[in-house]
C-alpha cells in the first residue's frame, strides 16, 4: 500500500509522516493515475516504490536538509502538482500558489487541494505575466520549480516572485554547478545571490539530485522578467 510505504521510506530520510498526511498522499496518487488516464499530467508509476521515490519523496526532499521557515511558498510551473502538491501536505502552515499556464493543469490541482483541503490555491497564469501583478510580484517568501527551465532562465522567471530576504529554490540534477556559472550574471541582474547547494538523495537510489537556494539580496528590476517566451528565447548571459 502506498500510504505505508511512503511513510517507511520518509522516515528512513528523517521525514516523519503522519498517519494523515500518508493517507493525502494515497489520494493524491489515485486522483494523479485517474487524471491522467484522461489527460497527459505526468507519468505515474504502476510500481508503489517508483511512485513513492520518483513522484513523492523526491518533492520533498529538501524538507530534510534545512527548508527555511515560510508564512507562503510559489511553485511555478507546477504542472502535475510537483513539488507544490506534496510540500503542501507536508507543509500545512504554509499558504501555497500553484501556477501553471495550463488551463486544465490548473483545474487538476485546484481539485486535489480542495479534495485533500489544503492550505493552497491553484493559479492559471504564465508566470511571466504573474510577476508583473502587485498581487504576486516580490511577496512569497519562497519561490521553488522542479525541471522547468535552466537556471539562468529559472532566476527570471522565480526571482522576481521572492521578497527581500526570500528565497528561490530550484530543483536541479548532477549538472547544477555549470548552470549556476552559466547563471552568474542573471542572479546579480535579478537581486539573487547563491546562499548554498544542498545534495537530495533518496535512500536506495543513485540519482544525483540537488537543489540551489537563492537568496533574494535586493528588489529585481521592473524590467523583469520580460514577456512571455522572451526568457527562454533570449535568456540573460
Amino acid at each position: 500500500m502506498l500510504s505505508g510505504l511512503l511513510s517507511t521510506r520518509a522516515a528512513s530520510m528523517g521525514l516523519p509522516m503522519t498517519e494523515g498526511q500518508a493517507a493525502q498522499f494515497a489520494a493524491y496518487h489515485g486522483m494523479l493515475a485517474s487524471a491522467n488516464a484522461r489527460m497527459n499530467l505526468t507519468r505515474v508509476p504502476e510500481d508503489p516504490r517508483e511512485a513513492a521515490d520518483r513522484n513523492y519523496l523526491d518533492s520533498i526532499a529538501p524538507l530534510a536538509y534545512g527548508f527555511p521557515a515560510a508564512e507562503c511558498a510559489i511553485d511555478v510551473g507546477s504542472g502535475a502538482g510537483f513539488p507544490g502538491i506534496p510540500l503542501s501536505i507536508m507543509l500545512p502552515g504554509v499558504r501555497f500558489t500553484l501556477m501553471d499556464a495550463l488551463q486544465k493543469r490548473v483545474e487538476f490541482l485546484q481539485s486535489v487541494i480542495d479534495a485533500l483541503h489544503l492550505n493552497a490555491e491553484a493559479v492559471h497564469l504564465r508566470s511571466e505575466d504573474a510577476a508583473r501583478r502587485p498581487e504576486f510580484r516580490e511577496r512569497f517568501d519562497i519561490a521553488v520549480a522542479r525541471a522547468v527551465a535552466p537556471m539562468n532562465v529559472l532566476c527570471e522567471l522565480l526571482l522576481p516572485f521572492v521578497r527581500v530576504g526570500g528565497r528561490m529554490l530550484a530543483m536541479k540534477g548532477p549538472n547544477l554547478d555549470d548552470e549556476l556559472r552559466d547563471a552568474d550574471r542573471a542572479l546579480t541582474t535579478l537581486g539573487g545571490a547563491i546562499e548554498r547547494v544542498i545534495e537530495m538523495p533518496i535512500p536506495g537510489r543513485d540519482w544525483n539530485h540537488r537543489g540551489a537556494w537563492i537568496v533574494k539580496v535586493s528588489a529585481t528590476p521592473e524590467k523583469y522578467p520580460r514577456r512571455a517566451g522572451m526568457p527562454e528565447k533570449r535568456p540573460i548571459i
